[in-house]
């Protein structure tokens, strides 16, 4: 069990590496920052003074083994803009987005679970027909649609909701709505396959043979064995609505990563995304190999099979 979690913690950070490189590369060669941050009228040697304070005039390799350097002493550079440390200003933002993503989540698995276990309950009736066909509208519907719809309804029409911004928890409501209700949509979805997986076997069979009660039979017997590919399932859910929430908080002005994080590509703010990004795909590796983790612990097949 044991070497099955160093592997994983081994691909974990060769997708970190990776995906730092990536975007360091991507960054690096898509254009020259100095053209977003200053004004068109700037003396040239204005901007080649700029460009040799930044290092931007060092070839691209030289640039890169100074960033690494840097990162393994953890400095994560200064913004462009500001001057100021890029990871205390992406550290700011944070908490607004675990505050965005954690009632999402609720509100995803709060809806998604129950529904999803209803659709299996009544496999090929008018209910799940239903749930089934909401779930894929839910989960079609892009994001930034169905957030524009909402400030239409809420804000617009019903005037009962601000239309964007973060300073209360009326602020939190829509944004909350846009990014759960679409990722009920995929947990009904795939909780109803699970469910409908595990009532096929035969113990289900053996277990309604003993005259076990429908609801003893749900909660110890179907939902513990439905809920391991569920557990798969959540790391790249947490993924998804990481990237979802950029659009989302863009549109609703959530003082969030996300919404940091569009700004700063828009402003070539190199050592501000690059600090997102690497925030990012460490959220979602951490995630996944907390997952993996879980599922060797929860399915004892795993564990004979690791020990093996």
């Amino acid at each position: 069990m044991l070497q099955s979690i160093l592997r994983a913690f081994l691909r974990a950070l060769v997708t970190l590496f990776l995906a730092m490189t990536f975007t360091f590369v991507i960054l690096r060669v898509s254009g020259d920052p100095l053209h977003s941050l200053l004004p068109i009228e700037t003396p040239p040697e204005v901007v080649a003074l700029m460009r040799q304070q930044w290092g931007l005039d060092q070839p691209l390799y030289i640039q890169y083994f100074s960033y690494l350097g840097h990162l393994l002493r953890g400095d994560f550079g200064t913004s462009l803009l500001n001057g100021q440390d890029a990871l205390t200003l992406v550290l700011s933002k944070v908490p607004a987005t675990l505050e965005l993503m954690g009632a999402a989540l609720i509100l995803a698995f709060g809806a998604g679970v129950p529904f999803g276990i209803l659709a299996a309950r009544n496999r090929g009736g008018l209910i799940d027909r239903f749930v089934m066909a909401l779930a894929v509208l839910m989960h079609s519907l892009p994001n930034f649609l169905i957030a524009i719809l909402l400030i239409q309804l809420f804000a617009v029409s019903l005037r009962i909701l601000p239309s964007g911004g973060g300073s209360t928890m009326a602020h939190l409501v829509m944004p909350v709505l846009v990014i759960g209700l679409y990722n009920a949509g995929i947990i009904a979805r795939f909780v109803r396959s699970s469910v409908l997986e595990v009532l096929g076997q035969r113990f289900i069979l053996a277990a309604r043979a003993k005259r076990i009660g429908e609801s003893a039979l749900l909660w110890r017997h179907i939902m513990p064995n439905a809920a391991l590919p569920l557990l798969t399932m959540l790391g790249f859910l947490v993924g998804g609505m990481i990237g979802g929430a950029a659009v989302v908080e863009s549109v609703y002005a959530w003082p969030g990563v996300g919404r940091f994080l569009v700004s700063s590509v828009a402003q070539r703010d190199l050592n501000i995304v690059q600090t997102i990004v690497l925030l990012i795909t460490a959220t979602m590796v951490t995630a996944n190999l907390m997952i993996d983790c879980l599922y060797i612990l929860a399915d004892p097949r795993l564990r004979h099979r690791a020990s093996a």
